[in-house]
């Protein structure tokens, strides 16, 4: 008797370039409003975003007034908030890589959403400081986020699959 060869089931797998630079991206995009759009509508100033930014590395010293240019406040804002963007972009790619132009964005705004509640609801517990930034522009700034990350996630991977040898086929 010929032995009949199992189908070979095939998976996508995340297109992990394709996260780094949706992270990179839409983390711009981010920090770009943050810096200026949020404190404008706020009623604030450029430099309490970065020094609270720079308060999660450098201490809740950095937040001591005046609230003026500090180059080492910018730059370890700058760093915080490129480790973030890309970690939650990564999480968008993971849970959005099957779901196309339109279900990256819709679900990428949703978990942006979820984001701001994670980071301003329990985070807050360990940096206090952020409890000032609770508006609806902050808001809106996560759920931008998000809809960018997983509509640029979407249009830059390559669909990539990789063959699924488990002995249920992936099923």
């Amino acid at each position: 008797m010929v032995g009949v060869a199992a189908p070979i089931h095939f998976r996508q797998v995340v297109d992990w370039r394709a996260a780094f630079w949706a992270g990179l991206i839409a983390g711009t995009v981010f920090l770009l409003v943050n810096l200026f759009v949020v404190p404008a509508l706020m009623g604030g100033s450029f430099w309490i975003s970065v020094r609270l930014v720079a308060s999660i590395l450098l201490g809740r010293d950095i937040l001591a007034p005046p609230a003026t240019a500090n180059t080492g406040a910018l730059v370890a804002a700058i760093a915080v908030h490129y480790v973030l963007a890309l970690a939650m972009a990564a999480v968008i790619a993971y849970v959005v890589h099957r779901g196309g132009l339109i279900g990256g964005i819709l679900v990428g705004a949703i978990l942006g959403l979820a984001f701001y509640f994670i980071d301003y609801y329990s985070l807050t517990y360990f940096f206090p400081q952020f409890f000032a930034m609770k508006h609806w522009s902050v808001l809106a700034s996560h759920v931008l986020f998000g809809a960018l990350a997983g509509g640029t996630y979407e249009l830059l991977e390559d669909q990539i699959f990789e063959a699924d040898l488990s002995p249920a086929g992936g099923n």
